[in-house]
């Protein structure tokens, strides 16, 4: 029998393995991070840590790392999986834009059958990958490989596509929006501005644009062979 979880719980559970092995990717998450993920306080990270601890869903101890337990990993996935796939549904047949549906997907992860899932993704024909490029979980927990070029690491000036985005906030996404990038677009480096680490990229329309280092910074690119 699974877990009974709250949709709080869920939360924190997602987000632990979010920021374990997606975006920090050593696996030392600490209650400000958790706090500054979830936008809450610490301490109220504290008395939820303690809760998950008891169900045996994570490892902590006192100003110490978290970590996921194998059930809890298996659960983040399950979680992210649902998540991914509302995601997909949600710009690929509703027609959303990329920035709106990651609120959407927060609320429909939390439904708790898993034939509509096992439905949704047979009615999407598989994907691997939602619309911000990030891999989806399969029912066994297996997550696709993200190949990992930064676009701020390119040096050479090589067509590359865009396959993924780190960055998944509505605001950063409708600005890339605004720039003309999405998933499946075609760059090149026209030029390195070592001065602020801004990059001028050129479109496969010949339009140049000058974007900042952080922006690069959270595009994931793969050359076009």
């Amino acid at each position: 029998m699974k877990p009974e979880f709250t949709i709080t719980e869920e939360n924190y559970i997602k987000a632990i393995y979010v920021l374990s092995y997606e975006i920090k990717a050593n696996n030392k998450v600490g209650t400000k991070d958790i706090a500054n993920i979830l936008k809450v306080q610490p301490a109220t990270v504290t008395d939820m840590l303690k809760k998950l601890k008891k169900k045996k869903i994570i490892h902590y101890k006192k100003y110490g790392h978290v970590q996921l337990s194998p059930s809890g990993i298996h659960y983040a996935k399950q979680l992210l999986r649902k998540h991914r796939l509302w995601e997909t549904f949600l710009y690929e047949k509703l027609h959303f834009d990329w920035d709106e549906i990651h609120e959407i997907a927060e609320q429909l992860e939390h439904i708790q059958s898993d034939a509509l899932i096992e439905k949704l993704e047979k009615f999407l024909q598989y994907p691997q990958y939602d619309p911000h490029g990030e891999p989806i979980p399969d029912a066994m927990g297996k997550v696709p490989t993200l190949p990992d070029t930064l676009l701020s690491n390119i040096n050479n000036k090589k067509w590359y596509t865009v396959i993924a985005i780190k960055d998944t906030s509505p605001d950063f996404l409708k600005y890339l929006r605004q720039l003309s990038i999405q998933i499946g677009t075609k760059i090149k480096l026209v030029e390195k501005i070592p001065y602020d680490d801004s990059i001028k990229l050129a479109f496969s329309n010949n339009k140049q644009i000058i974007i900042s280092g952080k922006i690069a910074n959270n595009i994931l690119v793969t050359e076009i062979k």
